[in-house]
C-alpha cells in the first residue's frame, strides 16, 4: 500500500508517516523541511519513497494515480496567529479542495485535518454533527479556524449537492494534540513539550493567569489528546471504511493546563513548579478556557479503543523521547 501524507514532515504527518513505514507501507511525503536544521529529524528514521514540495502535489499525484492507495492531508498553515489570509487560503482551503477532488476522481481514500478551533469560544458546544446548519453558525476565534471552518462546510455542501466524492472520506476536529516529533514549532509547540526542559531541570514554569470569574489561575481546560490515538484513529479508519463524516478527535475529557504541567514535572520526577503569569492583552479577546471533544461520532461508527489518559501519554513523552538524547520517532 502507498500512502500518500501531506504535512508527512510535521508533528502529526510524521507520527503517521512513522506508523505507516512500521507496518510495512510506502510513503510520499509531501511538505517543505526548511532550513532549521530540525524538521527533517522527524523523518530520519524511516524509508520514506519521496518527499515532493507542496506546489509540485498534484504533479507527483498525476504522474501515476494508480500507484496511490490513499491521500491522508495533514498538510496546512496551522499557526492560529497566523494574519496572512492570502496564505492561508492557498495553504489550507485551495491545495484541500484540489486534493479532494483529486481522490473523488481517481477512487482514493482521503482522510484531512480539520480543527477544533472551529468551535471558536464553545457557546454552541463541541459536537461533531454533520448538519451545515450548525457548522455554519459556528464562529472560530482565529483566521487559521475559520480556514478550517470554510473546507469543512464546503466539503459538508459538495455531499449535499451530490457532487463528486472520495469512495472514503473522513475529516478529523483535531484538539489539543501533544506528542513526540513537535520540536520544530516553536511557539506552537504543545505547553508540555516546549516546557520539557525546565520540568526536567525542575525549573518554574509559567502559565496564564485566568482572566475569567469561572476558572482558577492555570485552571483553563483543553481536551488534550495524545498523538499516538491520533495516528491509531486515522488508521482505523483507513483499514475500516466507515460512513464518510467529520469526526471530532480528542481525548474526550478536559483537563487543565496545571494538570498538564504537572505531569511533566512527575514524568521527569521533579516536584510540580508553577507560576502564574498575566496574559496578554492581545490575547485575552480570543482565548478558549474550555474545549472538550464529544467522541459519540467516533465512538457510533465503531472506533472503541480507549484513549490515553493524560499522565500515560506525558510519560510516554518524557520517557521514551524528550528525556533521551534523540528525542523524535
Amino acid at each position: 500500500m502507498t500512502i500518500f501524507v501531506t504535512g508527512g514532515a510535521g508533528f502529526i504527518g510524521s507520527n503517521l508517516v512513522a506508523h505507516f513505514c512500521n507496518e510495512g507501507h510506502d510513503v510520499a511525503v509531501c511538505d517543505r523541511l526548511g532550513d532549521d536544521n530540525v524538521k527533517w529529524r522527524n523523518l530520519a528514521k524511516h524509508p520514506i519513497d519521496r518527499i515532493v514540495a507542496p506546489e509540485r502535489c498534484l504533479d507527483d499525484l498525476n504522474a501515476d494515480p494508480d500507484a496511490i492507495d490513499a491521500v491522508v492531508h495533514m498538510g496546512a498553515i496551522s499557526a492560529t496567529t497566523e494574519r496572512d489570509g492570502d496564505a492561508i487560503v492557498r495553504n489550507n482551503f485551495d491545495l484541500s479542495r484540489a486534493l479532494w477532488e483529486w481522490c473523488a476522481a481517481h477512487g482514493k481514500p482521503f482522510v484531512y485535518a480539520s480543527s477544533a478551533a472551529t468551535y471558536g469560544d464553545g457557546t454552541l458546544g463541541f459536537t461533531d454533527s454533520m448538519d451545515l446548519d450548525a457548522h455554519m453558525k459556528l464562529a472560530p476565534l482565529n483566521l487559521y479556524g475559520w480556514s478550517k471552518k470554510w473546507f469543512d462546510v464546503w466539503v459538508l455542501r459538495a455531499v449535499a449537492a451530490g457532487k463528486p466524492q472520495p469512495p472514503q472520506w473522513a475529516g478529523l476536529k483535531f484538539f489539543n494534540v501533544y506528542g513526540p516529533n513537535e520540536l520544530h514549532k516553536g511557539d506552537m509547540m504543545s505547553l508540555v513539550s516546549k516546557n520539557h526542559e525546565k520540568c526536567a531541570a525542575g525549573e518554574r514554569v509559567g502559565l496564564f493567569k485566568s482572566h475569567h470569574p469561572d476558572y482558577e489561575d492555570g485552571g483553563q481546560l483543553r481536551d488534550f489528546v495524545y498523538v499516538g490515538d491520533c495516528v491509531s484513529v486515522i488508521d482505523w479508519l483507513l483499514q475500516s471504511p466507515r460512513e464518510n463524516r467529520i469526526y471530532n478527535l480528542g481525548s474526550g475529557q478536559a483537563r487543565s493546563f496545571r494538570d498538564l504541567i504537572s505531569a511533566g514535572f512527575r514524568a521527569a520526577n521533579q516536584e510540580v513548579n508553577i507560576d502564574y503569569i498575566d496574559m496578554p492583552e492581545r490575547l485575552r479577546g480570543a482565548y478558549q478556557y474550555y474545549t472538550q471533544a464529544d467522541l459519540s461520532g467516533l465512538r457510533s461508527a465503531g472506533y472503541v479503543a480507549p484513549m490515553t489518559p493524560l499522565e500515560d501519554g506525558v510519560t510516554e513523552l518524557f520517557s521514551q523521547h524528550l528525556l533521551r538524547e534523540d528525542k523524535y520517532r
